[in-house]
Order: structure tokens, then C-alpha cells, then sequence
């Protein structure tokens, strides 16, 4: 029951929801995918052994929010890990503004390179949670996703990054706001009960108090910046070495 709260709650206000989504969607600005390379190598001393993370997701791991795609979510995990660890990491990013993991189950699976990964980070959720996907389904989605990425590069760690706290995007106007904000709630926790049923599965819960800092999001009040891609990455950090003891 829990889970179906968001549905419960928005029914009755549906009409009044739908049109502060298309208003929103109306005065926020559309942020493109950001320049650059989608690939590279990080920090670390030559003579080390490198780590290599790949990251899958909607349009955070795409670089919407961020000028460049080093100020990324993945680059900035990799240069989180190289820093903290001393070892150069190599990086490669497959995102796309927008998508859902069903979407990256059509269109990005194939476009990942089969090569062993030592991080595979996959980060989704506000996409699922605008399309109100139900939490099983969701779910099996992210399962099957994570199959086919871990059979095709056979990472060492899988990092499945929390479902971004929606009630703290401050373009979203109440009670959007908050009907969106269970939702992602209600998502992250099926990651969670995920991750608890597959081993191998490593939930990251995202804490970013956009709503005390400002300068955690873009210029949309939608997307991360390159600060709150720097938080986000500290916070991918701390469990990867926490996983590694």
C-alpha cells in the first residue's frame, strides 16, 4: 500500500498536476546534453593499476545541467576515485537526456562497448517517476538492465545510484512537488528491496539539500551542476571504498 500512496494521493488532483507539469515544462529552460568527449582517463600515478567505470543513465550521465562532460556525473565519480585511491581511472559515460530505464533497455544497452569494467554505475529515476512507472515494474526493469550490462562488461562493482529526491527540485511548484517526491521516494525504496534480494546490486542513496543550496542545481532548477555532480560523485565514492574494505 505503501508504494501506491503517490497514485492515491494524485488521482483527486490529477487535473490540477497536469497543468503545473505542462506550465512548468512551459517556463524552464531546456538545458542541452553537454560538449565534449563522452570517454577519458583521470589522475592517478602512471606506474599504477587503472580502474576502469562505465556509467548508464537518463540525462545527468548525458550532462544536461553541466557545460562540459568532465563536469559530468561519471567523470566526476572518476575523478573522485582517483584522487582517493591514486590510481587513474578510466572513464566512459552512455546517457541520454530524458530516457527511462525501458528506453535504455531499447537504445543504450547496444551502444556500451564489451569490455570488462571495474565500476558499472547506473543511475536512473526521474524519468521513471514523471512516467509514474509502478515500483514492480520498475524493478524488473532495472534488474534486466543491470543483467545485460553485467553480462556484456562483466564489472567487478555495481553502483546503482538512488533515485534523486524530487520533493527538493525547487522548479517544481506544491503540490507537484511533493506528489513527485513520493513517487521518487517510493522508487528509491524498490532500488533498496532491490539491491537487498541481488548481492551484487549496491544501492547509493542521493542526499542533496537543494533546497538549503542553491548551487547544487543547473540554471533549470531541474538538473545537477557541476557541484551537485561533485556531492553526488563524493557521496559514489564513499561507498565504492566503503564496498572495497
Amino acid at each position: 500500500m505503501r508504494n501506491l500512496l503517490p497514485e492515491l494521493i494524485a488521482l483527486p488532483i490529477l487535473p490540477l498536476l497536469l497543468v503545473q507539469g505542462r506550465r512548468t515544462r512551459a517556463r524552464t529552460p531546456r538545458l542541452p546534453e553537454a560538449a565534449g568527449e563522452r570517454h577519458g582517463v583521470v589522475g592517478g600515478r602512471a606506474e599504477s593499476t587503472s580502474l576502469r567505470v562505465l556509467g548508464v543513465g537518463e540525462s545527468p550521465v548525458a550532462g544536461v545541467g553541466v557545460s562540459r562532460q568532465d563536469e559530468a556525473i561519471t567523470a566526476q565519480f572518476a575523478q573522485q576515485l582517483a584522487a582517493r585511491t591514486g590510481h587513474p581511472v578510466h572513464w566512459r559515460a552512455s546517457g541520454r537526456n530524458g530516457a527511462t530505464v525501458r528506453d535504455a533497455l531499447a537504445e543504450l544497452v547496444a551502444q556500451v562497448p564489451q569490455e570488462q569494467v571495474d565500476v558499472l554505475l547506473v543511475a536512473f529515476g526521474v524519468n521513471d517517476s514523471v512516467a509514474f512507472r509502478r515500483v514492480g515494474e520498475w524493478q524488473q526493469d532495472v534488474l534486466a538492465l543491470a543483467e545485460q550490462l553485467r553480462q556484456r562488461c562483466q564489472p567487478r562493482m555495481v553502483l546503482v545510484s538512488g533515485v534523486p529526491p524530487m520533493q527538493e527540485f525547487p522548479t517544481l511548484p506544491h503540490p507537484l512537488r511533493w506528489v513527485m517526491g513520493l513517487k521518487a521516494a517510493a522508487l528509491d525504496r524498490g532500488l533498496h528491496a532491490l539491491a537487498r534480494q541481488h548481492g551484487w546490486l549496491h544501492h547509493v542513496p542521493i542526499v542533496l539539500d537543494t533546497r538549503n543550496d542553491a548551487t547544487l542545481t543547473a540554471e533549470d532548477g531541474y538538473h545537477p551542476s557541476a557541484h551537485g555532480c561533485r556531492v553526488w560523485a563524493g557521496l559514489l565514492a564513499d561507498a565504492y571504498l566503503e564496498l572495497k574494505k
